[in-house]
């Protein structure tokens, strides 16, 4: 399983997004390595169709998947259980891994 966490170091949230990750995938008892990926300019953003930082990935598809027309540096933002956040919740990290590893 390859894990990916793609953020831009203007971003705020991606440290807490990473360490949620982290807890997540412990939670889940996955011993897996998050790949960091560092998008660079709009560019980057565009090629690699970059949702906003941070964003999350398994085997190449986004946790929380959403079509869009253009890409570029941006926050990202999620709808927790305490309301908008800049990452999402270790529960939420957990269930979608679940979900896109265990169901799918």
């Amino acid at each position: 399983m390859k894990v990916e966490l793609l953020y831009f170091d203007g971003c705020p949230s991606w440290l807490s997004g990473l360490k949620n990750l982290h807890a997540a995938l412990k939670a889940n008892e996955m011993d897996v390595s998050v790949e960091l990926i560092q998008v660079m300019d709009n560019d980057d953003a565009a090629r690699r169709k970059f949702l906003g930082s941070p964003s999350f990935r398994v085997n190449g598809i986004d946790l929380w998947e959403e079509e869009r027309d253009t890409y570029s540096l941006s926050c990202r933002v999620y709808a927790t259980p305490e309301g908008i956040k800049g990452s999402p919740s270790v529960s939420m990290l957990q269930e979608a891994i679940h979900h896109k590893v265990i169901v799918s």
